[in-house]
């Protein structure tokens, strides 16, 4: 007996794919949509395909989830829906279209959920970010789930097609969690509604990418030291990380506890990402290919628990979100990026 149908928007995503072989392991069925059912192949055929030959994993098209109705047909029946669609990208450079997709996606798979899900729906969760939270700040200063960013928005109106990429992918994501939850507001739905906003996303993918082209913004940099390419600048901002599998445990409890978590946001963070830190344990987790991986300064640049100075640094509290995961513990930065690193087996 399933424990229940979860639609999840745009599937064949990193998080998403994860999120459905989690929430599929634990018993759920798992309905998924896709722009075109061409790339949900991968899933159905290989990662998921006992899954898809059981009858629990199904994938339907949504060409286009900004249009009125687009969830209608996908919707029904579902007990929980998880909107893990939206365009993700540091290199956008036109914010119009991107804005757009993300609260347009947001708002009509809401609306088909008010209108067509049926009684039996409980809640949906929203992939939101870091991205919605983050503000200016000097240090030090904790982020934490009730602070939002009120800055992006600003600098889109402000500078238009000449806005950087990382102010646009910011603005579609604090834009779409305002809809999220204007929504909740206006409408007062029966199902329960919950954001989470992870950092930086590393870890394995489901489907081991085919080549470097195919794999995500988020995870590239590991490969590029894995693959003796370089060690990549440390990144500005927020350095924080976490991991895939982690996102996608917080999925899953925010639809099996919906009372518990309705209404409420949670930030998703377990380390302080350092490019030298992943030279260090991947050069000790992969002996044999010293050789390949560059050397860099072991040890410098960052602090061996992986945190920040939080009296001295911007940094996030994901308290809140670490008592909700199974065992109450993140998953390793070292964890993290070795796993990530194995799924690269096939390209280095």
């Amino acid at each position: 007996m399933s424990k229940g149908l979860v639609l999840i928007s745009g599937v064949n995503g990193y998080i998403a794919a994860v999120t459905a072989k989690h929430l599929l392991d634990q018993g759920y069925s798992v309905r998924g949509t896709v722009r075109k059912l061409v790339s949900a192949e991968p899933l159905l055929k290989n990662a998921l395909k006992d899954y898809a030959e059981a009858g629990t994993f199904s994938v339907i098209e949504v060409p286009d989830m900004t249009v009125d109705g687009a969830f209608d047909d996908a919707v029904k029946g579902a007990t929980a829906i998880a909107h893990l669609a939206s365009p993700v990208s540091f290199h956008f450079n036109d914010p119009e279209p991107i804005l757009y997709a993300a609260i347009n996606g947001t708002k009509t798979i809401l609306t088909s959920a008010l209108a067509h899900a049926g009684s039996g729906l409980q809640s949906i969760t929203l992939l939101s970010s870091i991205a919605a939270v983050k503000n200016v700040h000097l240090p030090p200063y904790a982020f934490t789930e009730a602070d939002w960013n009120d800055i992006a928005e600003a600098k889109v109106a402000e500078l238009g097609k000449a806005t950087p990429g990382p102010f646009i992918y910011s603005a579609s994501k604090v834009a779409a969690e305002k809809a999220f939850w204007q929504f909740r507001d206006e409408k007062k739905p029966a199902f329960a509604m919950t954001a989470i906003n992870p950092v930086l996303v590393i870890g394995p993918p489901l489907v081991a990418p085919k080549s470097e082209e195919a794999i995500g913004e988020t995870i590239h940099g590991i490969y590029d030291v894995f693959s003796g390419k370089s060690i990549p600048a440390p990144m500005a901002g927020l350095p924080q990380v976490v991991d895939v599998r982690d996102v996608a445990d917080l999925v899953s409890y925010s639809i099996e506890h919906a009372g518990e978590t309705n209404g409420e946001r949670y930030i998703a963070s377990s380390a302080v990402g350092h490019p030298q830190a992943i030279a260090d344990i991947l050069r000790n987790e992969f002996p044999e290919a010293k050789n390949r991986i560059v050397e860099g300064t072991p040890g410098e640049g960052y602090r061996k628990d992986y945190t920040v100075d939080s009296e001295k640094d911007l940094t996030v509290d994901s308290s809140k979100a670490k008592k909700l995961l199974r065992g109450g513990l993140w998953i390793t930065y070292e964890k993290s990026v070795a796993d990530t690193a194995k799924a690269f087996a096939g390209l280095v």
